[in-house]
């Protein structure tokens, strides 16, 4: 009975211990925008006890960077499923370093996709695509994930954009994430205009593109690039502007 008073006390105290110290790593994962970032037996079993010891001790950044290294390895060798997971082990690791939600998602989407594509193994065209629509799947997910442990930053809102834009030629949501780029602070200029492009191609919503072009081209010599006039051309043809109310070509001669 004593032994079980005195392991419950013991209990007690360490929780009561613990409980500050939890809250206040809860709140710096908040801060830091960490979001799925866990370190299990997986990521134990790639790197080893050493690695796994110096990563919770630490040295987080040197182990993704070793880990980065085996990845690049792995491209090299198309070994597709190691480097996924080495990937995934590397951005755990490393949640608030874009260049890795980036460059695994590039490889997934752009890659392993083409590979899969392209693979003289397997003779079904279905599977192909199949296998390649599951790495678009893959890439998209390691861009999701680092946009939620990097909300405060634009880039991969704009490989998101991307990525629809040219693999899933999805074009609403490609001018979504370019819009939720720019909205970002330290976004690229160029953020709005590409959100208004790819709107543009957008069946039903032909004038919200338009409206917002002619503000994009009212902003001045600036924003009359090629690619916004001959859109807006289209437009003004597509929802039959008046004359009066078209861009005229003497206004855009300014135009280098």
């Amino acid at each position: 009975m004593k032994r079980t008073v005195v392991v419950l006390a013991v209990l007690i105290v360490v929780g009561a211990l613990k409980l500050p110290v939890e809250r206040n790593l809860v709140a710096l994962h908040r801060q830091e925008h960490f979001r799925g970032v866990e370190f299990n037996l997986d990521l134990r079993e790639e790197i080893g006890q050493l690695g796994f010891i110096a990563a919770l001790s630490g040295f987080r950044a040197i182990v993704a960077d070793a880990l980065f290294i085996q990845a690049y390895s792995a491209w090299e060798n198309t070994e597709w499923g190691r480097m996924l997971l080495l990937f995934r082990h590397i951005t755990t690791l490393q949640p608030r370093v874009l260049l890795f939600w980036d460059t695994a998602a590039w490889h997934m989407a752009w890659n392993a996709s083409v590979a899969a594509m392209n693979d003289q193994t397997q003779p079904r065209l279905a599977l192909r695509v199949k296998a390649q629509r599951e790495y678009f799947a893959l890439g998209k997910d390691f861009l999701e994930r680092g946009i939620k442990n990097n909300p405060d930053r634009p880039d991969l809102y704009e490989a998101l954009a991307r990525l629809y834009k040219e693999k899933y030629k999805d074009h609403e949501r490609a001018s979504e994430y370019y819009a939720k780029a720019a909205a970002v602070p330290g976004a690229a200029p160029w953020d709005r205009r590409f959100s208004a492009y790819e709107l543009s191609y957008c069946e039903g919503r032909e004038r919200e593109a338009y409206d917002r072009l002619r503000h994009l081209y009212e902003e001045g010599p600036k924003e009359r690039l090629p690619t916004l006039i001959k859109r807006l051309k289209f437009l003004e043809e597509k929802l039959g502007i008046p004359q009066d109310q078209r861009i005229q070509e003497k206004e855009n001669k300014v135009v280098k």
